[in-house]
């Protein structure tokens, strides 16, 4: 099917709508395994420190900043060869490496030996995002790039969702280290699939653009150019403040359910499983249609419906540490799920409009860079810390008051940057020549 056949779906000349469909499927996958093998850490936290005896605060670093630093750091650098190289191949060994590294987890003797495997997944699933981004910006033109970027971010909340139930059902039957070799495996089969049978598009392919062949544009060039773009700036930061709050939750919220309520992990899984699933693929797919939606009338109104929609995730999120049973906290959580993930898809497919053709990678990387370090790096990791301090107060409640301070922080404040992004957003678009 071609563009003249069907008036609804602008395709860029040359490409059917069967192989777009099915790179974005295949991109879809792979990014749920990226998250199962990121997330399903978060259910098995629990039976890993009984094993180990380990503190919160080392498993905020576990499930934080040893996957964290090398994750973002690697991902510039990665994303150099994602401007330069086919970018399905670097896709497809990211992939085998990642997932080899997840079953390698499932045979450490030790927690350093843990750490070091999850830092061996880090660099793996370094080299996924920004040559997925710059895939689905080829295949996508900017006035569909906002829903593309949702429909692609969908993978985390399937892979959260996997990570959890799966998990959730192993741990309890079997055993934390068989959730990581059942995980890690298929994902080196996946890798093969990606190599042979995916196509890369020609780059600029949806705007009608062309990257000269000589035209290389370095880190240090790229982060200097993104620096002077005021609505980049405020939407980085705005997207690691929410990303804190988000990978802070996500990691300890299951070790909150079972200290103040005594939830077993099978039953934790499947009710996260399916409120990250559920809510949380609603909150990436809605939030990138409606920006596309809104950006319609004036480009800054996508910024400001991230804004609405973290203020109003932080709003809702006070029940959920307050209620005084389990089942009204699963409840309670489902709203603020669904409007925490409004901000990801827009992020990511501004900060591909913003920049020219061969800057696309590294500013994917750029962004995660900022994105990851602070939301994964410090979230998860201030969770921990925060949690022991809190400790000799509260006891098994500490991760309660943990995470609802997170949130009571963490929300106004991306929502006060988004804000401002959007003020400088039509200015910063009409410079994406500009050196």
């Amino acid at each position: 099917m071609t563009s003249e056949t069907n008036e609804n779906v602008k395709l860029p000349a040359g490409i059917s709508m069967g192989t777009r469909r099915y790179v974005m499927g295949l991109l879809v996958v792979i990014y749920t395994f990226n998250f199962i093998d990121r997330q399903i850490l978060a259910i098995l936290l629990p039976a890993i420190k009984a094993e180990f005896g380990v503190s919160d605060t080392v498993l905020g670093f576990l499930a934080g900043s040893a996957f964290a630093l090398f994750y973002a750091t690697l991902g510039i650098p990665i994303a150099l060869l994602a401007d330069r190289w086919n970018r399905r191949n670097l896709i497809a060994l990211s992939l085998a490496i990642w997932s080899g590294m997840t079953a390698l987890s499932g045979l450490a003797g030790n927690i350093v030996h843990l750490g070091l495997a999850r830092i061996g997944v880090g660099i793996g699933e370094a080299g996924c995002s920004p040559p997925a981004h710059s895939l689905i910006s080829d295949f996508y033109p900017p006035e569909q790039r906002s829903t593309a970027m949702g429909i692609y971010t969908i993978g985390i909340s399937i892979g959260i969702m996997l990570a959890y139930l799966a998990g959730g059902w192993v741990v309890e039957h079997i055993g934390w280290r068989e959730a990581f070799l059942m995980v890690g495996i298929p994902g080196l089969i996946l890798a093969l699939v990606v190599r042979f049978t995916m196509d890369e598009p020609e780059r600029g392919l949806s705007e009608g653009r062309h990257a000269a062949a000589n035209e290389q544009v370095g880190i240090f060039v790229v982060a200097k150019f993104l620096s002077k773009r005021r609505a980049f700036v405020h939407m980085a930061v705005g997207a690691g403040l929410a990303s804190f709050v988000g990978y802070a939750t996500a990691s300890f919220f299951p070790t909150f359910l079972v200290r103040s309520y005594d939830m077993p992990p099978s039953d934790i899984g499947v009710y996260l499983g399916l409120i990250f699933g559920l809510a949380g693929g609603i909150g990436f797919a809605g939030g990138g249609f409606v920006a596309d939606r809104v950006a319609q009338h004036d480009v800054k109104y996508s910024m400001w419906a991230v804004s609405v929609a973290a203020l109003l995730s932080w709003t809702l999120g006070f029940p959920v540490y307050l209620a005084d049973n389990a089942t009204m906290t699963l409840l309670f959580f489902i709203l603020p799920v669904l409007f925490s993930n409004f901000y990801l898809a827009t992020t990511l497919a501004n900060t591909q409009s913003l920049v020219g053709l061969r800057m696309r990678g590294v500013a994917s990387a750029v962004v995660l860079f900022i994105i990851n370090i602070i939301g994964l790096g410090l979230g998860p990791q201030f969770a921990g810390i925060i949690s022991d301090l809190l400790t000799p107060t509260f006891g098994d409640d500490s991760m309660r008051y943990t995470l609802l301070a997170i949130g009571a922080v963490g929300g106004p404040w991306a929502a006060f940057h988004y804000y401002k992004a959007g003020k400088s957003l039509e200015y910063d678009l009409g410079r994406v020549n500009e050196m």
